[in-house]
């Protein structure tokens, strides 16, 4: 029986004690650990396959968690995860109340940066490295970054400021030409053509100041621990190219490489996915509402484009990429381009559909205010995975997007509550909009399966009303409205509870709203972004500028970072969900009743 070298590793010291040759097979033991328990709990698999052999030789050489080490983007920290404590729990990982499944800095001292959008190691690291220096402490610091991730602007901001420092940094490229989906850019090119020995020009970042060394094989053990070993006596910014295979060590994981990067359940013994068989399946994805629909649109209208920021098979802009290729554009990760590259359509007359996780728009924030809409410029914002997106947590939520888009002048905003809404709103728009409008919709599939129906223009600023009460008006924007409808169903048996689909956060149906306050006792506005600064807070700005004294109950995201868990468990803890959703109301009722007598 071959000895267990994983069960004496609770934390990188023991590593250490380990003899060099033991390294590979300890390696085949992390793969099988993630593999058995990512096969069964879910996860980011494939990234983590691929780092094995440099997670493992990187607290073999260095003396973590002295020596900083940061893993850009996280999806492959789970063999960094594993070796620092955190085996014995591993299973929890992504679970309500269990782990992160990114480096997380009040999980582990060592975990150094908490990260889970890419690009940000490289200026982490180097702050670090700096802040070192100042305190007179002579330790490393180690960027891990990948190849889709150092294309990103804030990436090359990193190396040009480290390329003029002395400081203690290393940064690993990580290249396995793929992301989430295969790396783009000329970039990619540059980084194909060193690896097959034909690049002639000067090394790119040995002009940045580095101290270049590789590309070298990945997993090749021995060699990944004597050039770390060689670099850590190597003063200033140094750079070394390792290549590995996303996936790595799972026949299925390398063969394809999109679909197991978060492949969901999957046999570890085989490989294959296990199939899901439910009524959902018959329902479709959001984003392939939008996939389908920006395909129909733009076959009929040759303006339409389509861009994403590398998020082509997430998004389902690869519907379009692959129909009308010359008119979709995946920019690789680059948020702050891919909205100014918008803007410069828009400019020229052409109809861009701009594809961004509500997340990730985050990042390109200056450009959505000074470049869309100071110019009012007719950008057409699709937002994918807004409000609560589940396991990802809170780097990835999408829940600050009504209330950072609601302060921004000339922006429409609509929220659809269902998959022919934003279908319609699709359609509405190409027609002709002489301002920038944000589409945002939840991640996962909706509750229509009669969902591609014949085109209908809808009114921008209007809102719907879904059902007529007496006493009790709810407010609602987005895909949350079928929560509520099931809500009211069940203890709505005198029609004393109205619903409205506002759709639109602004610009605000002010007639219906005029009608709304005129005719109902209450109020309650229920959104899954943000209270603070959003849908609910707009209506009582509108209710005070009027004079209306009603109650007013604003249920959506209270002020915190909502953290990790299945979207059911987050939405019951925010009060979201159809139980909580029916107590508020009753509540609400039954104060009303109580106040008459």
């Amino acid at each position: 029986m071959k000895t267990s070298f994983l069960k004496q590793i609770n934390l990188p010291k023991d590593l250490r004690l380990l003899n060099q040759e033991d390294l590979p097979h300890l390696a085949k033991e992390l793969r099988d650990f993630i593999i058995d328990i990512v096969a069964t709990k879910e996860g980011h698999l494939g990234a983590s396959l691929g780092v094995v052999e440099l997670t493992i030789a990187l607290h073999y050489v260095f003396n973590t968690p002295n020596d900083e080490l940061i893993w850009d983007v996280g999806h492959q920290a789970y063999g960094h995860k594993i070796l620092t404590g955190r085996k014995e729990i591993f299973d929890t990982n992504r679970q309500l109340n269990g782990i992160s499944g990114f480096p997380k800095r009040g999980e582990s001292e060592y975990d150094s940066f908490g990260v889970g959008h890419s690009s940000t190691s490289i200026s982490a690291a180097l702050g670090m490295a700096i802040a070192s220096q100042l305190n007179g402490e002579d330790k490393h610091h180690i960027a891990v970054i990948g190849d889709a991730s150092i294309a990103s602007g804030m990436a090359f901001e990193g190396l040009n400021h480290a390329g003029v420092t002395n400081a203690n940094l290393l940064v690993i490229l990580n290249d396995n030409a793929i992301g989430i989906d295969p790396s783009v850019g000329a970039l990619k090119q540059y980084l194909t053509n060193v690896k097959k020995g034909t690049e002639k020009q000067d090394n790119i970042f040995e002009a940045l100041n580095f101290n270049y060394s590789g590309p070298i094989d990945g997993h090749d053990l021995p060699t990944l621990i004597s050039e770390l070993k060689r670099l850590k006596t190597i003063k200033g910014p140094k750079f070394l190219h390792i290549i590995t295979t996303k996936g790595k060590g799972l026949r299925q994981a390398e063969e394809n490489q999109v679909k197991y990067h978060a492949p969901g359940k999957f046999d570890a013994k085989t490989g294959e996915l296990v199939t899901k068989h439910n009524s959902d399946q018959e329902t479709p994805k959001y984003q392939d509402v939008f996939g389908e629909t920006i395909v129909e649109l733009a076959l009929k209208n040759e303006k339409i484009v389509g861009i994403t920021p590398a998020m082509p098979t997430g998004s389902s802009l690869k519907y379009m990429m692959e129909t009308i290729p010359n008119r979709a554009f995946d920019v690789g990760i680059a948020e702050q381009h891919a909205v100014t590259l918008a803007a410069g359509m828009a400019t020229q007359g052409l109809i861009p559909f701009c594809n961004i996780y509500s997340t990730f728009l985050q990042r390109a924030y200056d450009q959505v205010i000074h470049d869309v809409a100071l110019q009012k410029l007719p950008v057409i914002f699709c937002l994918d995975r807004a409000g609560l997106v589940g396991e990802d947590g809170a780097t990835h939520h999408g829940v600050f997007d009504l209330a950072y888009l609601n302060c921004i002048p000339n922006l429409v905003i609509f929220a659809p509550r269902n998959a022919i809404a934003l279908r319609h709103i699709m359609y509405t728009v190409q027609l002709g909009i002489d301002f920038p409008i944000a589409i945002r919709y939840p991640r996962g599939r909706g509750h229509l399966i009669d969902w591609k129906r014949p085109f209908e223009k809808i009114e921008i600023g209007k809102g719907v009303c879904l059902s007529e009460g007496e006493s009790v008006a709810v407010l609602s924007v987005g895909t949350i409205a079928h929560s509520i409808e099931n809500a009211i169903k069940e203890i709505d048996t005198e029609h004393n509870v109205g619903h409205y689909d506002m759709q639109f956060i602004k610009p605000l149906d002010q007639t219906l709203l005029h009608n709304v306050f005129q005719h109902y006792d209450a109020i309650i506005t229920v959104e899954d972004g943000t209270i603070i600064g959003g849908f609910g807070s707009s209506i009582l700005a509108f209710a005070n500028a009027n004079n209306y004294s009603q109650k007013i109950v604003t249920l959506g995201i209270e002020d915190q970072f909502v953290e990790h868990g299945t979207t059911e468990q987050l939405n019951k803890l925010q009060h979201l969900d159809v139980v909580s959703l029916k107590k508020e109301i009753e509540q609400l009722l039954f104060s009303l009743n109580d106040s008459h007598f």
